[in-house]
């Protein structure tokens, strides 16, 4: 035999690149793979079953707020807190929200950063049940950011299946809600 058919010794330090790199390519692998399953449900809605949906119908009106601290923590300059938020919705949509809200604030006073999960029950445009709304914010002294979203499969009673956005407007003194949805 020659020594091009014998087998060659793998040094561990190989061993350990061999190993790393099959590590990498499974991440790469997995993080593709889910990428691609989150892709799958934000496009789904809109084309499977979307003679099932009615066109997206728009509620607004105002409500009140009532937010109450239950914690807050301090480091350099760094706050955090938690709070409970109470709303009372008028307008298209009757009812009342209850829900937490995490927060952040920076060392400048007008950055901070909040997420909030909030159980909203009444009655929309007159169908009655429940749903869950998603909230994410940030803002700094030149821009606000908010997000808001209704959770999936979080609608009960009439409200079963609901999906949309929810916007708040606080331009002109008090809350004002314009809520984008769609019902089976």
């Amino acid at each position: 035999m020659t020594s091009d058919h014998l087998p060659t010794r793998v040094s561990p330090l190989d061993r350990r690149s061999i190993a790393l790199s099959i590590v990498l390519h499974l991440a790469i692998f997995l993080i593709t793979g889910f990428s691609l399953f989150l892709l799958s449900l934000s496009i789904l809605p809109n084309s499977v079953g979307a003679d099932t949906m009615s066109p997206p119908t728009t509620a607004t009106g105002t409500f009140e707020v009532q937010i109450t601290p239950e914690s807050r923590s301090e480091e350099d300059g760094i706050a955090q807190g938690r709070m409970s938020l109470s709303k009372t919705f008028q307008g298209d949509l009757e009812g009342t929200g209850a829900g937490e809200m995490l927060t952040g604030h920076g060392q400048v006073p007008t950055s901070a950063a909040y997420v909030a999960v909030e159980r909203v029950t009444g009655s929309l445009h007159g169908k009655s049940g429940s749903f869950l709304l998603v909230h994410r914010g940030v803002m700094t002294a030149e821009e606000q950011n908010a997000h808001i979203t209704i959770v999936p499969d979080s609608g009960t009673g009439e409200l079963e299946g609901i999906s949309g956005t929810f916007v708040i407007d606080n331009s002109e003194g008090g809350h004002r809600y314009t809520l984008e949805y769609e019902l089976p």
